[in-house]
């Protein structure tokens, strides 16, 4: 399939910034480029459909094909959550999401927990195309690092073997959960 250009449904400047370094030979242009100012209220029941929702919204606003991701840290002992409601965990940004995740580990035990990511690319005449993607870690008892966004400075990493926050974007792309969606996508595209 011959895409040359492809909007981004997300206004998150940090999962748009990794897209543009993993999505590569096509042109990427953000929704805030295409002047899209509405919200899109994601409704879904797991990563997959919010991510669809997302895609849908812009490629019918734009008539352009879209991709959308929706991703979220699922933590074990805390049966899944913040899951889909990573982004809106505390309701008060990433700095406040983070200190909410802490005190609710405070006395868990199980620190297991993986980053998950569905990618959806909806194109204009309707049909869709999915990928899929996770990297497992554990939840660490304080912010460590100062790179990434969202909980990448609480997330130790089994592949890289430190924490998200010490990565080098590099690093952090070449094992997330958002890279292995989005070449599960590429692959499913090919």
């Amino acid at each position: 399939m011959e895409l040359t250009k492809i909007a981004v449904a997300t206004g998150n400047a940090g999962k748009l910034r990794e897209i543009k370094e993993i999505f590569t030979g096509v042109e990427l242009v953000s929704m805030a480029e295409l002047g899209f100012t509405g919200d899109i209220e994601e409704t879904g029941k797991n990563f997959r459909e919010n991510a669809k929702i997302k895609a849908e919204a812009v490629a019918k606003a734009f008539n352009l094909p879209t991709l959308a991701d929706d991703s979220g840290l699922c933590v074990d002992g805390l049966n899944g959550a913040p899951g889909i409601y990573s982004a809106r965990f505390s309701g008060e940004g990433e700095a406040a999401n983070r200190k909410l995740l802490l005190q609710r580990m405070e006395h868990v035990a199980d620190r297991r927990a993986h980053f998950e990511c569905a990618v959806c690319l909806y194109l204009p005449d309707g049909h869709t195309y999915f990928g899929e993607g996770k990297t497992y870690g554990k939840i660490l008892y304080e912010e460590i690092g100062r790179s990434g966004f969202g909980y990448d400075r609480l997330f130790y990493s089994d592949d890289l073997k430190k924490s998200f926050g010490l990565a080098t974007e590099e690093e952090k792309n070449s094992v997330s959960h958002r890279f292995r969606a989005l070449q599960d996508l590429k692959n499913k595209l090919n």
